[in-house]
């Protein structure tokens, strides 16, 4: 696989060059191909990943060959990982990663970039040290504490690729305060050997702002995407050279002071509750044994109650009719019907299998994307922007479109409450009410950068505590709040985990603490590693979590091995959704025992993965119904064996 991709960076560079465009090739680097590599099932735990690196180096030396002879000048190799906290063993491999490539890259430019964090003392030393280098990339957006290092030493006569413009997100740069940073490592550094460059690739914001002709000119800008971080990037270089384009300067530098005195970006009252929120931890007043006991009065949910995660499948017919309401093809009141009849056919769906807690199937969310969770409500929440073909690669060929935070966030009017109500006036059975929690809202869209991310992530959480204490007063006693990105947020940095934890886990906390006992509080986390943060899971107090276990091999249950204790509601996936194959009742009756084995029955929940929204109601209905089936037959054998 890595020799296939490397041929087919050979051959785009020919192409290329044979266009005449003058391009530099860019490679993963060695020690970061291993470093963000994981060991095949199977493989002992003492098992180093660095010890495969003298048997890619030569692999490394013959795509730096084939470069060489195509015509390549520079080769950028990106050495991300060198922003981790690494011991001295971890350092040490990039010093002989690098010396043993010197005579290979003899003849070349050679450019090392690193992003998304401060490189360490120690990091940086060793950057600087490596052989056969010619410049350094560093991110100056995030790693801002990576400039007093290069104020204390420089390496005569390298290059530094100063990364001021920021590849992240999608706000214009402040020019004059980017030109006042360049300037200042231009003294350091040397004039011809200072090279402006944005923090990062381009690859993590929208191509172009001049596709965007809905965005009112106000929010447009405040805004650069690819295309106009590049023309920020050639901005930078020109004033530094002395041809400072001076009414380009002077627009941007009116952009920032409109962002600055917008009225649409500030809400007092928004301001003040959240910084409210500081004093306060915002538990619920009892503990979740004592809860669970009172919910269980009032639900009567028998033992491994069943349920599945929020969305049904995502028809040909149901998107026709989102995409004909969108082009205003049909009214308002046949939308609603439309949906309102999919609602019935996927709550009778349920009640025919004999699921235990219903969801109405999310037939409202908009696109068939990560985000419809968060742009859905984002439409319906204030400091939201939105933009037509703003979309970013999230892995493969999927592909995402943000919301753009750009001001204080607040709930207008209720946000789902009319759809759940709905879902719940169709079936005696607890229907659960579906949120997205704040923090997946935070890390699935373009946040503000004026403020630290917490405070927006404060003002989010008071939104969805409004939104479900209506739904509790609709009479919705189930309300899943999903916190999918809760781990995807985590810093880089191992020593900046406790804090964005404490603030993450706080922010959910909110949403809920206001609701009575008896009112049963989901969440709902997939597609990460979280035994790491099992303990801040558990300090996020939800009633119920629902968490992805079978597509990574049930990892989640070895933490449980180990003896941590979870005493409130559990559900680890009993099958994965993300697979067509349709699991047989023996096969998750199975799973279910595995699970018993270090959970105990009064906790344990039965449910898939995930949400059902990208498999076919050919395959969900066999596997709902198998699944159900199991924990039937799992309550048949422990009630005789009491």
């Amino acid at each position: 696989m890595f020799l296939c991709l490397i041929q087919n960076l050979d051959a785009e560079f020919l192409y290329l060059v044979q266009l005449g465009v003058d391009t530099v090739p860019v490679l993963v680097g060695p020690v970061s191909y291993l470093l963000l590599s994981k060991p095949a099932k199977g493989v002992e735990k003492t098992f180093s990943v660095l010890s495969l690196l003298p048997k890619i180096l030569p692999i490394y030396k013959e795509v730096i060959s084939e470069l060489k002879a195509a015509g390549a000048s520079w080769i950028q190799f990106d050495e991300p990982t060198l922003v981790l906290d690494l011991d001295s063993h971890q350092l040490q491999a990039f010093t002989a990663a690098y010396a043993d490539l010197e005579s290979a890259l003899s003849g070349l430019n050679v450019l090392i970039d690193t992003y998304f964090a401060d490189l360490t003392t120690e990091a940086y030393k060793t950057l600087v040290g490596l052989k056969g280098v010619t410049a350094y990339g560093l991110d100056l957006v995030r790693g801002t504490q990576t400039i007093d290092l290069v104020k204390a030493g420089f390496p005569e006569g390298k290059y530094l690729f100063a990364g001021v413009v920021d590849g992240r997100n999608i706000w214009a740069n402040d020019l004059a305060s980017s030109l006042s940073t360049l300037q200042r490592l231009e003294d350091i550094v040397g004039k011809d050997k200072l090279v402006v460059s944005t923090s990062c690739s381009l690859l993590h914001t929208a191509v172009d702002l001049v596709n965007e002709t809905k965005l009112d000119d106000e929010i447009k800008s405040w805004l650069a995407f690819a295309a106009q971080k590049v023309v920020e990037v050639n901005a930078l270089a020109k004033a530094l050279a002395g041809q400072k384009d001076e009414a380009f300067f002077a627009a941007n530098a009116a952009a920032q002071a409109s962002r600055k005195s917008s009225p649409r970006v500030t809400n007092e009252a928004v301001q003040k509750a959240a910084a409210a929120l500081k004093g306060s931890d915002h538990r619920r007043a009892t503990n979740v044994s004592a809860r669970l006991d009172a919910q269980q009065k009032k639900l009567n949910l028998p033992v491994l109650p069943t349920t599945t995660i929020g969305s049904f499948p995502q028809t040909l017919e149901l998107r026709r009719v989102r995409r004909e309401f969108k082009a205003n093809k049909i009214s308002e009141d046949n939308y609603i019907k439309a949906i309102k009849e999919e609602i019935k056919k996927v709550v009778d769906l349920q009640e025919e299998l004999d699921i235990d807690v219903l969801v109405h199937g999310e037939p409202e969310l908009t696109i068939l994307q990560r985000n419809d969770m968060v742009e859905y409500f984002g439409e319906q929440l204030s400091g939201f922007a939105f933009t037509v073909n703003g979309w970013v690669q999230s892995y493969g060929s999927r592909c995402v479109k943000p919301p753009i935070i750009y001001g204080d966030v607040s709930r207008p009017k209720p946000m789902t409450v009319f759809w759940s109500s709905t879902a719940q006036s169709m079936t005696q059975r607890p229907m659960k009410g579906m949120l997205t929690g704040p923090v997946t809202i935070l890390n699935w869209s373009f946040v503000r950068n004026d403020q630290p991310r917490f405070e927006t992530c404060y003002q989010i959480a008071l939104a969805i505590k409004d939104e479900v204490e209506d739904l509790e007063k609709a009479g919705i006693n189930v309300i899943q709040i999903d916190e999918a990105a809760l781990r995807e947020g985590l810093p880089l940095r191992k020593s900046e985990h406790a804090f964005y934890l404490k603030w993450a886990v706080h922010s959910f906390r909110i949403t809920n603490c206001g609701v009575q006992d008896t009112t049963q509080i989901h969440t709902h986390m997939c597609y990460s590693n979280f035994n790491d943060i099992i303990h801040s899971i558990i300090d996020m107090d939800a009633d119920v979590i629902t968490i992805e276990n079978s597509r990574s091999d049930e990892k989640l249950l070895s933490v449980f091995r180990e003896g941590v204790k979870y005493g409130a509601g559990i559900g680890p996936g009993v099958y994965d959704i993300h697979s067509p194959r349709i699991p047989s009742t023996e096969e998750i009756a199975d799973r279910i025992n595995k699970m018993l084995a270090v959970l105990e029955t009064n906790i344990l929940w039965v449910n898939p993965d995930c949400g059902l929204k990208t498999r076919k109601y050919a395959e969900v209905k066999p596997a709902l119904n198998n699944m159900v089936a199991a924990a039937k037959l799992l309550r048949t054998q422990l009630a005789s064996a009491k």
